[in-house]
């Protein structure tokens, strides 16, 4: 569409071709890497209120990674814009609240982080998702799960993919049936 609408030249489109065509090897890698996240599952496994935070790309997906946890786990899960922690839900966070936070985008890495470690200093249990190139700095510091390395921008299709798979484990670990949520819509009716 950008490149229809002339908003992209020929070489944006090859190069963002090019950056999608690396996106279905960083998926798989999530898929192969699962008993990492099955690890991290633990940590939310017996909580019965679960906070996601992340800022901009990453605030989108896990506010999909959150829906997913509500749904199958049947845990209340909310996603917030990391920055708006300080409004009101920061007074929730105990010692026994998990908080998964999603670091993908290189330019928020250092807002980001600062906000992780304000709710850990407020007793929270981190699970830490983030690119493998900025894990090893982190792997002392939170619990990590390291995603693949792709460019920011793509970074939502292989986060995406692991925070299903922790909603799938925590699920699962539950001993609930993944397939079948209770009291959930296939269909959609406008009235």
């Amino acid at each position: 569409m950008a490149s229809l609408k002339g908003i992209w030249d020929d070489a944006k489109t090859k190069s963002f071709t090019k950056e999608m065509s690396s996106v279905p090897d960083a998926v798989q890698k999530m898929l192969d890497n699962r008993r990492q996240i099955h690890v991290v599952a633990r940590t939310v496994l017996d909580a019965s209120d679960l906070f996601m935070i992340g800022r901009g790309l990453d605030y989108s997906i896990l506010q999909e990674g959150s829906l997913k946890m509500k749904e199958v786990s049947y845990i209340h899960s909310e996603a917030y814009a990391s920055g708006e922690l300080k409004h009101g839900p920061i007074a929730l966070i105990t010692d026994s609240t998990p908080v998964v936070a999603v670091v993908t985008q290189k330019k928020l890495i250092s807002k980001e982080l600062s906000n992780i470690r304000e709710v850990r200093s407020r007793g929270a249990q981190i699970v830490l998702f983030v690119k493998n190139e900025y894990s090893d700095s982190l792997e002392q510091e939170f619990q990590i799960c390291r995603l693949p390395d792709l460019p920011d921008e793509m970074m939502v299709f292989p986060a995406s993919v692991a925070l299903q798979l922790l909603a799938y484990y925590v699920s699962a670990d539950k001993g609930f049936d993944v397939d079948k949520p209770r009291n959930l819509a296939k269909v959609v009716t406008v009235e």
